[in-house]
């Protein structure tokens, strides 16, 4: 608790020059004051310090992903949005290739990788984190741990904190936990009060649930209903019903005045972070979802070094139907003809043509990968291989 007291003298400071910068949005929604820390005898500091411990568990976490640049400039946009809240909120972002995010009751966010490899903008970010922070400040998190602990399934509900890479086991904790629609409904509203008051275009909201649904849908699980294959569909609000009300009040706050997206900025933090949360999606094998995913990634953002269309042909590579084989070489060719192309691809290329019978071929992308990545993990593996052959 002393860490809190001690923080808010340096956080709100940063809060308060940054939304100079960006301007204020007229408001109809008042920020409350921040929470006195609970006595620990009390049932909601009971609660608060099961969160600690938590905490400390996730901080020392595998799937933690540590990067100061990203850390710091998580911390600068939530203090633009939090207000006096700022020094009570931490954010850590969990090497986890599916969108997610959640807040806990004691100010631990958590965002996962998968979310932001998805996001086109500072102001899409700024949509999550003000939708987990109304969840926060209305107490939402707090009578959900409440009600979980009334119905004695309190050690299950700490599953995310603790076994971040159970994916199907946090799937089944977030349908049966889950905010209430209306306390969703509640966070959507408020949360794009906090967008505009900070400067951002609040109709990014309704943007990110458009992409995220159009993506679910792409996939081969939805079978047209995205709740079938999407915890975010079956627990939050329909989906036309929660994008047109996002665009209505999101229009009204905005009117006609400019605000903030912030595409430049939030590339220029994410995009060293790409390869890796790319690599992840590819062993999430969701092909339908992945290769929505990429082709919207190459319209948006361009393919300079020709690394999106290399993860595009690796999806098709690892479906691997006749139509798919050959959309994979065909990607693989024109990531060639980019000034940079990831060694990798040389590699993807080979299997492909060596199953085909093309021996020469493959063999030339072999030793071209080997040349560009003499060091990879299986260059060894490869080297061998060609010498039997």
């Amino acid at each position: 608790m002393r860490r809190r007291a001690v923080l808010a003298g340096c956080a709100c400071a940063g809060f308060l020059a940054r939304s100079n910068a960006f301007g204020q949005a007229p408001s109809t929604w008042a920020m409350p004051p921040r929470f006195a820390p609970p006595e620990l005898a009390s049932d909601e500091g009971g609660l608060w310090a099961v969160m600690d411990r938590e905490e400390n568990r996730l901080k020392r976490s595998a799937f933690l992903l540590k990067d100061q640049a990203l850390s710091e400039y998580l911390a600068a946009l939530v203090c633009r949005l939090a207000g006096t809240h700022c020094p009570d909120i931490r954010v850590y972002v969990m090497r986890t290739p599916w969108f997610n995010a959640s807040m806990a009751p004691n100010g631990m966010v958590q965002i996962w990788s998968g979310l932001l490899l998805r996001l086109d903008n500072e102001a899409q970010l700024a949509a999550i984190l003000a939708h987990e922070l109304a969840h926060y400040i209305s107490r939402h998190s707090l009578e959900r741990l409440r009600d979980a602990r009334s119905r004695a399934a309190f050690a299950t509900l700490m599953l995310p904190f603790g076994l971040l890479g159970a994916i199907g086991q946090l799937a089944a904790m977030a349908g049966k936990f889950a905010f209430t629609r209306e306390q969703e409904r509640d966070a959507d509203r408020i949360g794009i009060e906090l967008m505009a008051g900070a400067g951002y275009d609040p109709r990014q909201a309704a943007e990110i649930w458009t992409q995220l649904l159009a993506e679910v849908k792409a996939g081969e699980d939805a079978g047209g209903d995205p709740a079938r294959s999407s915890v975010l569909f079956a627990t939050h609000p329909e989906p036309a019903e929660r994008e047109a009300d996002l665009r209505e009040r999101a229009s009204a706050i905005a009117g006609t005045r400019e605000l903030a997206l912030g595409a430049d900025e939030y590339q220029r933090i994410v995009r060293p972070l790409r390869r890796s949360m790319l690599e992840d999606e590819l062993r999430r094998r969701r092909s339908g979802e992945s290769i929505h995913l990429l082709q919207r990634l190459i319209t948006k953002s361009g393919d300079e070094r020709g690394e999106l269309r290399y993860f595009l042909a690796e999806v098709h590579r690892q479906r691997g139907s006749d139509n798919d084989v050959q959309r994979a070489l065909e990607l693989y060719d024109a990531a060639t003809q980019s000034g940079n192309p990831p060694p990798e691809l040389f590699r993807g290329r080979a299997l492909l043509r060596w199953q085909q019978g093309d021996r020469v071929v493959a063999v030339a992308d072999f030793q071209r990968y080997l040349e560009l990545s003499p060091q990879a993990n299986d260059a060894d593996l490869i080297r061998s291989y060609l010498k039997g052959n």
